[in-house]
């Protein structure tokens, strides 16, 4: 299995508090995404924020494609094809969503994101920030349709959004050919049956590693 990027024995504080001790968490390149599974104060938000650069290691390496990205910009990581879509303000609240879908665009052509969700075809003209919280996660969503990126990293993706929307979102992720991680309090419905290629789950508690394996393979509380 290829890994497009991981951490390396990563540690986070904030303050005097470690958020990360020691993790481990590779990402493989393409396929089915990688589920950060873990409940508020788990670390899997810090997780992402570490491979997308917008939190400092204290120690430990971001590796992608063998190359040490540790001490390498967001915006730079963003150029190299890295995309990030926080859980909230992961949209421009005062454009239009025509005008968020023309800024993630690198040729002003959204027609991809339209694809992928019908509905936002009648939500064009409105404000990005009047959307429900469902919409708007559409809305972010998209941008990860239409940059190319190579890898993609999102922290619940399906926040706010129907069943369908939910199995819709995670099947848009699952043919961008980019490395996705998505960060879940729960696992997502329909990902723990899926076998080819299997979904790869890496459960965090209280900044560590306690389970890392298959989604069929994954026991856990209520919902995972």
């Amino acid at each position: 299995m290829s890994i497009e990027i991981e951490l390396r024995h990563a540690r986070v504080r904030y303050g005097p508090l470690e958020a990360l001790h020691g993790v481990d968490l590779p990402v493989p390149a393409g396929g089915a995404p990688t589920v950060l599974l873990g409940r508020s104060g788990s670390g899997r938000t810090t997780a992402l924020r570490s491979l997308a650069g917008t939190v400092p290691l204290a120690a430990g390496r971001v590796v992608w494609r063998g190359a040490d990205v540790t001490r390498m910009r967001p915006h730079d990581r963003a150029r190299r094809g890295l995309c990030f879509l926080p859980d909230r303000h992961a949209v421009y609240a005062t454009l239009t969503v025509a005008e968020n879908l023309e800024l993630a665009s690198p040729d002003g052509d959204f027609a991809p994101a339209l694809t992928g969700y019908p509905a936002l075809r009648a939500l064009l003209p409105r404000l990005a920030g009047t959307l429900s919280g469902g919409e708007q996660r559409m809305l972010a969503v998209s941008r990860a349709l239409l940059t190319h990126a190579r890898v993609v990293l999102v922290d619940e993706p399906t926040q706010g959004m129907t069943p369908t929307g939910a199995a819709r979102t995670y099947e848009l992720l699952g043919v961008l050919g980019a490395a996705v991680v998505a960060a879940e309090q729960s696992m997502p419905p329909g990902l723990r049956a899926r076998t080819a290629p299997p979904v790869i789950v890496h459960e965090l508690r209280r900044g560590s590693v306690v389970f890392s394996g298959e989604a069929s393979e994954l026991r856990g509380g209520p919902g995972w």
